[in-house]
């Protein structure tokens, strides 16, 4: 996979923009997101809250509703104009992929949105219209937590990561910073890290069980802040909820804590990956038997991290994608089952 640029489609991605999880009791899920993470609260109604991180002048980048089991609710990237709706809702239709409008105040601080499944079964979002709120970015003195400055990608967990970058680079657009491949003859896809805004990713796939979310992103300013997150949770009684980590990625190059909130939702804390300016950018290529692309130093990842994943929700909501198997291995060699 080298640097060719993929194809310039008739609408703009800007970012990933935001991402609904599902939990069972919404004041626990609150206290942990909110009381120990530090994010903001903007809005709330009977069975979702509206969360913010410190950099964020959009209405929320989390959402938290409500269910009978956790999950994932929907993915949400943001586009450059009210058009680029229409030519998504175009190139859905055409593709024969389920539909709908989501109409200005069905989600809090949103305007007119499309929703639609992706070829992926992913329940994906895009939006231009949005409500501004206030930046908390220079109210030091307001930061709690270990200061979570905004979401940064989705990490996707997919049977087929081929088909899955076919979709993502070569018809919506992403560019590709770094991937991972087999070390088969001619090798694999196994992994690629996907991107629209200028650092290493908005969305990863990476081949498992799926459709499953793995995790969700969330930047934070340095490194400090990644160990001042563990001694949160720590002082908390929350270090159970760290799964992996500290330590550092030599994929994205980022330091990362990753944690599970009280529904086992996986959320990565992230920093330190680098600025993407060019977009001739030659993607990394990384083998998979390679342990230092995963953990450039710090302890290996746990098997739960390889074995666990959120379920996705059905396009009409009322209930979770059926899970199919990978088309190959779903770990490294050096990583038992």
């Amino acid at each position: 996979m080298g640097a060719s640029m993929p194809p310039t489609p008739d609408f703009t991605i800007l970012k990933t923009g935001h991402v609904e999880l599902r939990v069972t009791d919404l004041e626990r899920a609150c206290a942990f997101y909110d009381g120990l993470l530090g994010f903001v609260e903007t809005e709330r109604d009977d069975d979702r809250v509206y969360l913010r991180c410190l950099e964020d002048w959009e209405h929320h980048s989390l959402i938290l509703t409500r269910a009978d089991a956790p999950g994932l609710g929907h993915i949400a990237y943001r586009v450059a104009s009210e058009r680029d709706l229409d030519a998504l809702h175009r190139l859905a239709t055409e593709r024969g992929l389920p539909t709908r409008w989501v109409e200005p105040g069905e989600e809090r601080g949103q305007g007119r949105a499309l929703r639609i499944q992706d070829p992926l079964g992913f329940p994906v979002e895009f939006y231009h219209a949005v409500e501004r709120v206030p930046r908390m970015l220079q109210r030091f003195h307001e930061y709690r937590g270990p200061h979570v400055m905004r979401v940064d990608h989705v990490n996707l967990q997919v049977p087929d990561v081929d088909a899955g970058t076919s979709w993502y680079r070569d018809t919506l657009g992403f560019y590709c910073s770094e991937y991972t491949e087999t070390e088969d003859t001619p090798p694999r896809l196994w992994a690629v890290w996907l991107h629209r805004k200028q650092n290493v990713h908005d969305v990863a796939l990476m081949t498992g069980p799926g459709p499953r979310l793995h995790h969700v992103g969330f930047w934070l300013p340095e490194s400090s802040n990644v160990l001042r997150a563990a001694d949160i949770l720590s002082a908390a009684g929350y270090e159970a909820s760290i799964e992996r980590g500290p330590g550092r990625h030599g994929i994205s190059n980022a330091m990362f804590l990753y944690l599970r909130d009280p529904d086992g939702n996986r959320v990565e804390l992230y920093t330190c990956d680098y600025l993407i300016a060019d977009p001739d950018f030659e993607p990394i290529r990384w083998r998979l038997n390679d342990p230092k692309r995963q953990t450039y130093w710090g302890h290996p990842a746990p098997p739960s991290w390889f074995n666990d994943a959120s379920h996705v929700a059905t396009f009409d909501g009322d209930g979770y994608m059926p899970i199919q198997a990978p088309a190959m291995a779903d770990r490294p060699s050096y990583v038992g089952h």
